[in-house]
């Protein structure tokens, strides 16, 4: 099932499944085994698919993106945290900042892992149980407060305002059964920028949901960014940043694309 989570002309925010009969809208929650209606969505505006509790990131878990940086295979996940202000919707604006001012806003393309069900302490074998589905994800990522400003530590980087696009759609597993081999790709202003394969990453979607439910509860709806391939911005030479006016696209296979222009932070 692909579903979309939106806003209809009475600004009340519904969920929808993609259909070949349409949108149309769902009832019962998603996490609960939602039922297909007849009745057309009424959509006015599409949203982020699901609105996290949570936002576990994972860093240089893509080999090549890793030797691109010059950076050592990690032994275990590279853990870090969005706040839940960072999630935009498609379509809307992925801001630059200009109040704690950036001049290195990167792209970094990503499949996001949406939790359908609490857990804990599962094992890889049976770690795709609890998966709801996938959606396309966007790590934006300011690299001179992740690198130069951020006291060592990504999150202020990583966490501002605008920067964690999700959707459009959020695709059930039974429709994605092997998430580690999906084509995903990032496109700015037409050009492709990174286009490789889910299947590089070396710590693949059920050994991170072993690892992030390790001694700690997943609630429903947590969402899981996977990381990026190779071909950021920060290491093409010159390198390639966000600039106002920009327009960017995160491609999944099976899932579709993610679109945001990019505009300066509103003063």
């Amino acid at each position: 099932m692909k579903i979309i989570r939106y806003q209809d002309s009475e600004n009340k925010i519904k969920f929808a499944a993609e259909t070949a009969n349409g949108i149309l809208e769902l009832d019962g929650s998603i996490y609960d085994n939602p039922v297909v209606t007849p009745t057309i969505a009424d959509v006015k505006k599409i949203l982020a698919p699901v609105d996290p509790p949570t936002i576990y990131c994972i860093g240089l878990n893509y080999l090549f993106h890793a030797q691109e940086g010059g950076l050592p295979k990690p032994d275990y996940p590279i853990l870090f945290m969005k706040s839940p202000t960072t999630l935009q919707n498609p379509n809307d604006p992925i801001e630059i900042p200009t109040h704690l001012k950036s001049e290195q806003v990167d792209f970094e393309c990503e499949l996001a892992v949406v939790i359908g069900k609490k857990c804990k302490n599962v094992s890889k074998e049976n770690a795709l149980d609890f998966v709801l589905g996938y959606t396309c994800g966007h790590d934006v990522s300011a690299r001179d407060w992740q690198i130069k400003f951020g006291g060592s530590q990504w999150c202020k980087g990583k966490t501002f305002d605008t920067f964690c696009p999700l959707g459009p759609t959020l695709v059930t597993t039974d429709e994605i059964t092997n998430p580690n081999d999906l084509k995903i790709k990032t496109i700015l202003n037409g050009e492709i920028m990174q286009d490789w394969n889910t299947n590089d990453m070396i710590f693949d979607v059920p050994t991170l949901i072993e690892f992030l439910s390790g001694s700690t509860t997943l609630m429903p709806g947590t969402v899981i960014l996977t990381g990026t391939p190779h071909g950021v911005g920060l290491a093409r030479k010159p390198p390639v940043y966000l600039q106002n006016e920009d327009t960017v696209t995160i491609e999944i296979e099976k899932i579709g694309s993610l679109t945001n222009p990019v505009i300066d932070e509103p003063t």
